[in-house]
């Protein structure tokens, strides 16, 4: 039986994605929280196992593996008999073509700037900065309307089946959703309002996300 731990913050969106895919899989592990705020992922010991200081870095067995992309890929296939990924070519670009908008174009907007200065900095006293909320919404709207393009959204982004790319989005929308731009980003976004409508309320995103 292999040892799983997963080194991060519960909090962050992409520590929420491989404990979504985990939970999906019903594997067994251990979440060891490493908190990105108080600068713990900056610690020497943590870089030794991240050298970037960041999260999420699967251990496994001894091994460490850090990226999201490779951790959920290689969890999919050693774990989760590649449930979560596609034979198709085609549906498989697809999906990787998601995780990558995620990752380079809607991340950034939705969580780095947006979330952040609506829900992170008033909950620590401090003001949002109106003008990087306002600055962020057309990046966002611009990569989600992209999402939107490529998703079948019956139930799942690309189908039937639940993909590693809905457990990349599934966090980001758990957060973006609690901001009132989220009805601007998402006004040309039917089948993922849809889509959302469902996946929020699978049991391993209440857990997971709550």
């Amino acid at each position: 039986m292999s040892k799983l731990i997963v080194w991060g913050t519960p909090i962050s969106t992409y520590v929420r994605t491989v404990r979504l895919l985990l939970e999906e899989i019903a594997a067994d592990y251990t979440l060891k929280s490493i908190d990105i705020f108080n600068g713990e992922s900056q610690s020497a010991e943590y870089l030794a196992k991240n050298p970037f200081g960041k999260v999420p870095t699967l251990e496994i067995n001894g091994e460490l593996l850090y990226e999201t992309a490779a951790i959920t890929e290689y969890l999919d296939a050693t774990l989760g008999d590649r449930k979560f990924s596609f034979s198709d070519p085609m549906l498989q670009a697809r999906m990787r073509q998601i995780m990558a908008i995620i990752d380079s174009y809607f991340y950034a907007p939705a969580i780095g700037s947006i979330v952040i200065q609506r829900l992170i900095v008033p909950s620590q006293g401090g003001k949002t900065d109106e003008a990087k909320v306002k600055n962020a919404i057309a990046p966002a709207k611009t990569a989600l309307e992209a999402i939107e393009s490529l998703a079948a959204g019956s139930p799942y982004l690309l189908g039937s089946q639940a993909s590693i790319a809905d457990f990349y989005l599934i966090p980001i929308f758990v957060y973006l959703s609690q901001t009132p731009e989220f009805e601007v980003i998402a006004a040309q976004t039917p089948k993922l309002r849809t889509w959302w409508d469902k996946v929020s309320q699978l049991p391993s995103v209440k857990k997971v996300c709550a």
